[in-house]
């Protein structure tokens, strides 16, 4: 049986890192998915829309890095994407449709708050990182995740929930650099 696997990190260089971890120990590039914020694509001049090249910008040479590209997302701007959710998202993107992000998350089994949890956490500068495994791998893959000491969640949602925040909105003004 497949489950997925999340987990949300401060930065996106973390996130990058457990991706080439993963990749390093065999998990299929096609069963990782990146969307994060990266300063080079909140700075990039190109279409958020298209996103040539920004892989090679902000990802690397090899596996699911190198397939990066650059999606604008209501509520959230632009950011970096690789993988089935990004594939998701783009669709989301091309059609207009509102609450991608979360649209995605919950198409990939999360419940609606963890979607609004993520959602968030990518507008506010940090980065998802996801995972489609067999059962039989899934304590190899929740260890690397773990292991980069992703965002503490609860604790996470109750500072938010402390300033007024209830969930993802996406009529917000995406947040800039250091903003978590």
């Amino acid at each position: 049986m497949t489950r997925t696997i999340t987990r949300a990190y401060d930065n996106y260089a973390a996130a990058q890192g457990v991706v080439s971890r993963l990749e390093a120990a065999g998990v299929a590039s096609s069963d990782i998915s990146l969307l994060g914020r990266d300063e080079r694509a909140d700075n990039d001049d190109s279409n958020a829309g298209e996103g040539a090249g920004i892989g090679a910008a902000v990802g690397g040479a090899a596996g699911l890095l190198a397939g990066l590209g650059l999606i604008a997302i209501p509520g959230i701007g632009p950011v970096v994407a690789a993988g089935w959710l990004a594939s998701t998202l783009a669709g989301a993107a091309a059609g207009g449709a509102t609450g991608g992000i979360i649209g995605a998350m919950t198409s990939a089994g999360e419940d609606e708050e963890s979607a609004h949890y993520y959602a968030e956490t990518v507008r506010r500068g940090g980065s998802v990182v996801s995972v489609q495994v067999e059962d039989s791998r899934a304590a190899e893959v929740e260890a690397i995740m773990d292991g980069a000491t992703p965002i503490d969640r609860e604790a996470r949602l109750s500072e938010w929930r402390q300033s007024g925040w209830s969930r993802f909105d996406e009529t917000a003004a995406p947040h800039r650099h250091g903003a978590v």
